[in-house]
């Protein structure tokens, strides 16, 4: 039947929507789930992989994969507008500050050893006699460290330099990172608790944490407060309205640059296009102080906006996944993932515990970010310290602010082989001084010491 408008679109955003909403139900329901503090929206997208593969309904992977993309960009640059908590104004101190610098060197270590290993393995392989794509394995820290969302954005560039499905890839070893986090994670940081290396001793995970639902007579916390007069404008339509806003500027300025760069620069630029909304976002919340109309964007708004986005991100990530593609390349998949895996989980492990304090909750909370997302390190970190009542959840925001230039760093460096034809030695010769250099930091900081676990 020939509808009047396209339908494609939203049906694919029900779709998401659909199997998330079976995700919130299976974590109430299901004790499994509930142990490892799987959230909603991976396991409702993983089911939503395994029915799309199936070829039961006529959705392309190539809608999802778009989604995903655009989720990804919509959550930076809420992050971008969100206006400092008082908490975060005020600001912490000396200690704060050396955790927000140990968990940034943390995060620059985990890039450079999943970027050193991946280029390993695509050397490796070739010898073999199995080619793979110069930048394959550069998808480790792509889809580690940095999320689904660079992982997509980049592989999408990577395709328009002849790295066929490479989206599909990316958003593989991000789903794989996932499994880490609370495969993983979520056993550690339980053994860590019962060793009694947590600050606040032996701890009982609320109920409404596990199940993923709050309960009916519970106290509610509000989301945010209102800033637009419901009889003009919903707050929330304003708050997307600056989304919309930052968007539709950002697509500009990425079309201006595209126009006076190199062809092989104007492709890589839609890999960035999430860092340039995120400026944008910075300036006009900056302007809107300078205006004096700042107080118009309220932070639980606007981070129900970001959450909103996360969530759907994910669920678009795990759907997109083409099992087809997957099992062409699944022993390099296998191989990198492993060894990434590993890798990353004794480098933290051995770093986090000669930590002077805090060890087992600045550990959980890197280690989560790191084979996931922030998210995921918040639902990790929320195992040992529930009510989020250690600087932990305050250094993982800060951290964000000071590791920002090794992430671009990196992810200029691992497009280097198909921007500037640079060698796979050079990127990961580069990413050896990171490393070194990070490891460094965390020394003269005298952040690491004698093992606590």
């Amino acid at each position: 039947m020939e509808t009047p408008f396209p339908f494609e679109p939203f049906l694919v955003f029900g779709t998401m929507a659909i199997f998330l909403l079976i995700g919130i139900y299976l974590r109430a329901r299901i004790g499994f789930f509930q142990r490892f503090l799987f959230p909603s929206c991976l396991i409702g997208g993983t089911l939503g992989l395994i029915v799309l593969n199936t070829g039961l309904f006529d959705l392309k992977a190539t809608d999802f994969e778009a989604f995903a993309y655009h989720f990804f960009t919509i959550s930076f640059i809420s992050v971008g507008l969100t206006p400092s908590s008082e908490q975060q104004t005020a600001g912490g101190g000396k200690e704060i500050f050396k955790g927000a610098f140990w968990m940034a060197c943390i995060e620059g270590v985990t890039i450079s050893l999943q970027t050193i290993i991946g280029g390993l393995c695509v050397l490796l392989f070739a010898v073999l006699g199995v080619e793979l794509f110069s930048t394959f394995g550069f998808f480790l820290p792509l889809g580690f460290t940095e999320g689904p969302g660079q992982a997509v954005s980049i592989g999408k560039t990577w395709e328009g330099f002849g790295f066929e499905n490479a989206a599909t890839i990316g958003l593989t070893f991000a789903a794989i990172g996932f499994l880490f986090a609370f495969f993983i994670g979520v056993p550690l940081v339980n053994w860590g608790i019962r060793k009694g290396h947590s600050t606040l001793g032996s701890i009982t995970l609320p109920k409404d944490l596990l199940k993923g639902v709050i309960d009916r007579d519970k106290e509610k916390e509000p989301a945010g407060g209102l800033t637009m007069h419901s009889g003009n404008v919903d707050t929330l339509a304003f708050h997307l309205a600056l989304v919309g806003l930052v968007y539709v500027l950002t697509y500009g300025l990425v079309v201006l640059l595209g126009k006076v760069s190199s062809v092989n620069m104007a492709k890589g630029l839609w890999g960035f296009f999430f860092f340039f909304g995120l400026m944008i976002a910075l300036l006009i919340k900056w302007i809107m102080g300078r205006l004096g109309i700042a107080h118009l964007i309220d932070p639980g708004v606007q981070r129900r906006v970001t959450g909103w986005s996360v969530d759907f991100l994910i669920v678009a990530t795990v759907m997109a996944v083409q099992m087809v593609i997957v099992m062409k390349y699944i022993v390099p998949i296998i191989v990198m993932s492993i060894l990434s895996g590993i890798f990353t989980t004794w480098a933290i492990l051995y770093l986090g515990s000669r930590l002077p304090s805090l060890n087992l909750e600045r550990t959980a909370v890197i280690y989560g970010t790191c084979t996931g997302t922030l998210s995921s390190g918040l639902l990790l970190l929320r195992v040992a310290d529930p009510e989020f009542s250690t600087p932990a959840v305050l250094e993982i925001g800060f951290m964000n602010l000071i590791v920002a230039p090794v992430i671009f760093a990196s992810m200029v460096l691992v497009n280097a082989p198909v921007w500037w034809g640079w060698s796979i030695n050079l990127v990961m010769l580069i990413h050896v001084g990171i490393l070194v250099l990070c490891l460094a930091l965390i020394k003269i900081f005298k952040l690491w010491g004698f093992p606590k676990f």
